[in-house]
C-alpha cells in the first residue's frame, strides 16, 4: 500500500509537471505566433532583391511581435507590402495578445469560455476578476479599434493632402502607423523613421495621442470611459498611472528639451516651436513605443540617461507599454517614502497597500535590473562598443522601445540573440510572473522564527 501510495504521488507530480498553465498557454501561443512569423518573413514574397536570413527574420518578427520596434534591416527598402502586412499583423496580435485573441475569437464563435480559457485570459489581461473576461475582451477589442481607426483616418488625410501622397499609398501609411503607435510598436515604413515629421503636429500629435492611450493600459482606459468625471471614484490603479504618466511626460518633455535645445545634431537646426513639438514627442516615444523623431545617436549623453530612466519605467500595466510599469515604480517609491517617514504601513494615494503587492514590486524590479545588468555585460564582451550605447539598447530592448543609438545592425549574431531573447522577456515575463505571483500563490501552513539583519 505504501509503495502504490508512492507511485500514485509520483505520477500526479509527472502530470503535474505537463501540466499546461495558464503562463505556459502564454509562452506556448507566443512561441508558435513567433514561429509562423518567422517563417512567413523568410519567404521571397516577403523581401525586395534578396532573401531575408533566419536571424533577420526572426528578429524582425520578434521586434514585431513583441511590440518592441528594434530593426536590423530597413523596413520600407527590405520589405514588401507582403512582409509590411505581416510585420503589422503581428503588431496588433503582440499589442492586443495571442491568448485574448484566441479567446476573443473563441467567445465569437462558441458564445461560452472555459475555465481553463477563462484563467489564461485573466492572467494575460489582468482582469480583477474571472466573470469580467467576457467584457473586457470585449471592451479591449472596441478600444483598439476605434482608436486606431480615428488614428488611421488624421494620419492618411494628412499624408494624402499635406504630402501628396496617392490615396492608397497614403490609407496604408495611415493604417500601419496608427496600427503601430496604438500598440506601441514603433515600426515606420520611412527609413529615417519619423524625423521627416519631427515639426509636423499633424503627423506627431496623432502618434503621440495614440501612443499614451495605448500605454495607459485597458484596465484605466476602461474606468476612464465609466467614471472620467468622477475622479474620487477611480480606482488606485487608475489614480497611479494617470497621475505617473503626466509626471513623466511633463519630467522627460521638460529634461530633454533643455538638454537637446542648442544641440545642431538635433534640436537645434528648428525653430522654437518645433522644438517644443519635437521634445514632447520625444518625451512620449521612450514610453515603449520607439518611434524617433530626432537623431538618436546625436543625443547628449546626459538625454540617454533620462530616456533610459523613462524606458525602464515603461507605461500602465495590461495595456500595449512594456517596462517594469509605473504602477511598480510608484510601489517602491512609497515603500521608501513610508520607510523615511517611519510610517508602519505604505499608504498610496489614501489607500494601504499589502504586503504582497511590496514583495511583487520587489520582485519585478529586481529581477529586470539583474536581468539588464548581466545582458549589457554579456554585450559589452562580445562587442566593440562603450557602456552608454549598450545599456540604451538593453534597456530598449527589454523595456519592448525600440529606440536605438544605431548600433543594433552592426552586433554580433550573439549580441542580436540576446537582444531578441530580452524583447520576448520583456514582453511576456511581467505577464508570466504576475500569473504565478496570482494564481498558483500557495499558503504556506507555518511560519520561521523572526530574526532581523543588520541593513545599512
Amino acid at each position: 500500500m505504501r509503495h502504490r501510495r508512492r507511485a500514485l504521488r509520483e505520477r500526479d507530480g509527472i502530470r503535474g509537471s505537463f501540466r499546461l498553465t495558464p503562463g505556459r498557454a502564454i509562452v506556448l501561443a507566443f512561441g508558435t505566433m513567433l514561429a509562423a512569423g518567422t517563417a512567413l518573413l523568410s519567404l521571397p514574397i516577403a523581401t525586395q532583391g534578396r532573401a531575408a536570413t533566419f536571424l533577420e527574420a526572426l528578429f524582425t518578427a520578434t521586434s514585431a511581435l513583441c511590440v518592441t520596434g528594434h530593426i536590423i534591416v530597413d523596413t520600407p527598402t527590405f520589405w514588401t507590402p507582403f512582409g509590411q502586412t505581416v510585420i503589422m499583423v503581428l503588431i496588433q496580435i503582440g499589442g492586443f495578445g495571442v491568448m485574448s485573441l484566441a479567446t476573443l475569437a473563441g467567445l465569437l464563435v462558441a458564445r461560452r469560455l472555459g475555465l481553463r480559457t477563462r484563467l489564461t485570459a485573466v492572467s494575460e489581461t489582468h482582469t480583477v476578476a474571472i466573470g469580467d473576461v467576457r467584457r473586457v475582451l470585449v471592451g479591449v477589442a472596441l478600444i483598439t479599434l476605434v482608436t486606431e481607426a480615428i488614428v488611421a483616418v488624421l494620419l492618411a488625410g494628412r499624408f494624402w493632402i499635406g504630402y501628396g501622397e496617392p490615396f492608397g499609398r497614403a490609407v496604408w501609411l495611415g493604417v500601419f502607423h496608427s496600427v503601430s503607435s496604438f500598440n506601441n510598436a514603433g515600426f515606420a515604413l520611412f527609413s529615417n523613421n519619423l524625423m521627416s515629421f519631427a515639426t509636423d503636429p499633424w503627423i506627431c500629435l496623432p502618434i503621440c495621442a495614440a501612443i499614451i492611450l495605448g500605454g495607459l493600459g485597458f484596465p484605466v482606459l476602461m474606468e476612464l470611459g465609466r467614471r472620467f468625471r468622477f475622479p474620487r471614484r477611480w480606482t488606485l490603479n487608475t489614480v497611479t498611472v494617470v497621475a505617473g504618466t503626466v509626471t513623466l511626460l511633463v519630467f522627460g518633455a521638460v529634461a530633454l528639451t533643455a538638454l537637446e535645445w542648442s544641440n545642431p545634431a538635433t534640436l537645434g537646426p528648428m525653430d522654437p516651436a518645433g522644438r517644443l513639438l519635437a521634445g514632447f514627442t520625444m518625451s512620449v516615444m521612450p514610453r515603449t513605443a520607439g518611434f524617433n523623431t530626432i537623431d538618436i545617436a546625436g543625443m547628449q549623453p546626459e538625454s540617454w540617461l533620462i530616456t533610459d530612466i523613462l524606458m525602464f519605467i515603461g507605461g500602465g500595466p495590461a495595456g500595449t507599454a512594456g517596462g517594469v510599469k509605473i504602477t511598480t515604480f510608484a510601489v517602491l517609491l512609497f515603500i521608501i517614502v513610508a520607510e523615511l517617514r517611519g510610517d508602519t504601513a505604505v499608504n498610496m494615494f489614501g489607500k494601504r497597500l499589502p504586503r504582497s503587492t511590496h514583495r511583487e514590486a520587489l520582485t519585478v524590479a529586481l529581477l529586470s535590473v539583474a536581468l539588464v545588468v548581466t545582458s549589457t555585460l554579456a554585450i559589452m564582451l562580445i562587442s566593440p562598443y562603450g557602456f552608454d550605447r549598450v545599456f540604451f539598447e538593453v534597456i530598449s530592448a527589454f523595456a519592448t522601445v525600440g529606440l536605438s543609438t544605431g548600433i543594433t545592425a552592426d552586433l554580433p549574431a550573439a549580441g542580436q540573440l540576446i537582444l531578441i531573447a530580452l524583447m520576448f522577456i520583456g514582453r511576456l515575463g511581467p505577464v508570466l510572473l504576475g500569473a504565478a505571483l496570482a494564481l498558483t500563490r500557495e499558503k504556506r501552513m507555518y511560519e520561521f522564527p523572526k530574526e532581523r539583519p543588520i541593513i545599512g
